[in-house]
């Protein structure tokens, strides 16, 4: 029998620095009396209401582990068999979801599984098999799923995309996988993470497939669309999103280049190629790359054909005002996401599945949303000017 709780003996304790938590906490035994005592009280009242004759009959004994400690509980039984627990389920063996919010808490910053177990051991005294925490974890997977699947707004009038890449063990091999991040600007200045998708490598093939899923849940429009330089993403976007205006990203062209200008020349060539990107209009930048091409065309041809060959792409942020050029002349707000991502799998040379991997992304995702809780700098002027560049592309989305 359960032996009722000593609150002079708990303020003793309590007195002397013994803690309410954990191992042999203070409140344990109450929580256990409170528990059972409930119980009791669902089974009263499940006799009351049964049709058949029907009694107590004694009661099983099971091991609840608790944010308070562990402890034995003692779950009454009825003779017929028929009283199923609410409080407690027959199988259930966490007393709250504390412990769980606890280890989803380390687990999307970062913290190893081993760690995990070490802190919920400090916490409350109950070592946690590293299969329970995975299970706890992979709840996080069928929030992913919906997520992924949830309908989108029809309009986004900037969205940047990257993708990012790990190994992940298939069948008994590592290899890289693409892991592909699409952000999302929605009409109210305020970033959003439309996707994140797996593939084998990073090409134009699979961004179609991951733009035509983006269609399928419910955008119809993209106004400016913001990637690196990968060959024949611009013909992807186009393909899906006719009307979409690409922008290149200037910083990933820079380091480009500067991977085939020797060490020597680095600080000269790049003096004289911030006239190129940060002129104040497409003729003056044209002139500069004129003036580059004419100072180290020769030294590096390969270069300055580079610059050439994307040059409709790479120019597309000068028709805008200085509001909208900070916004898409860089795929850095998408970087910043993957920067998140990498913080939580520094550790992580590798992982064993695509789960393992998916929902720590998705955790870094959580993450990073609850910052977002304002629109982008100076977002009301740069919405009314995008309005005015691209005219009659918002008026349904906008309803003007």
């Amino acid at each position: 029998m359960t032996q009722p709780f000593n609150f002079e003996q708990a303020l003793k304790d309590l007195q002397s620095g013994k803690d309410l938590n954990g191992k042999d906490g203070i409140l344990t035994p109450l929580i256990k009396q409170l528990t059972e005592a409930a119980l009791k009280a669902e089974l009263d009242h499940h006799l009351s209401q049964a049709d058949e004759p029907n009694r107590k009959n004694g009661s099983t004994t099971k091991t609840i582990k608790s944010g308070s400690g562990n402890f034995d509980l003692d779950t009454p039984r009825d003779r017929a068999g028929s009283f199923e627990p609410q409080l407690i389920k027959k199988n259930q063996t966490h007393l709250t979801p504390e412990m769980d919010r606890k280890i989803l808490s380390l687990f999307s910053h970062g913290t190893s599984y081993r760690d995990i177990q070490h802190h919920i051991q400090d916490m409350y005294g109950i070592h946690l098999a590293t299969g329970t925490i995975s299970a706890v974890t992979d709840q996080l997977l069928t929030e992913l799923k919906e997520w992924r699947e949830r309908p989108l707004e029809s309009h986004y009038p900037i969205v940047w995309l990257d993708a990012i890449h790990y190994k992940i063990k298939e069948d008994g091999r590592y290899g890289s996988k693409a892991v592909y991040t699409l952000l999302g600007l929605n009409l109210n200045g305020e970033k959003e993470i439309l996707g994140l998708y797996l593939s084998e490598n990073e090409g134009a093939t699979h961004w179609l497939t991951v733009l035509t899923e983006l269609q399928n849940r419910g955008v119809e429009d993209i106004l400016i669309a913001c990637v690196d330089g990968l060959t024949g993403f611009p013909e992807a976007i186009e393909t899906i999103f006719p009307k979409t205006e690409v922008q290149l990203c200037i910083i990933h062209q820079i380091r480009n280049s500067m991977k085939y200008v020797a060490s020597k020349n680095q600080k000269a060539f790049m003096a004289d190629l911030k006239p190129v990107y940060r002129a104040s209009s497409k003729e003056l930048a044209e002139a500069a790359l004129d003036e580059l091409e004419e100072k180290w065309g020769a030294t590096y041809p390969i270069v300055i054909q580079s610059w050439r060959r994307k040059w409709l792409h790479l120019s597309a942020y000068f028709k805008y005002p200085e509001p909208i050029r900070k916004i898409i002349y860089t795929t850095n707000a998408v970087e910043a996401v993957h920067r998140q991502f990498r913080k939580l799998t520094k550790t992580k040379g590798a992982f064993p599945n695509e789960n393992s991997l998916l929902k720590l992304l998705y955790s870094g995702i959580l993450n990073a949303t609850e910052k977002w809780t304002m629109p982008i700098h100076n977002w009301s002027q740069a919405l009314s000017q995008l309005a005015i560049y691209f005219e009659g592309r918002l008026d349904k989305a906008l309803d003007i």
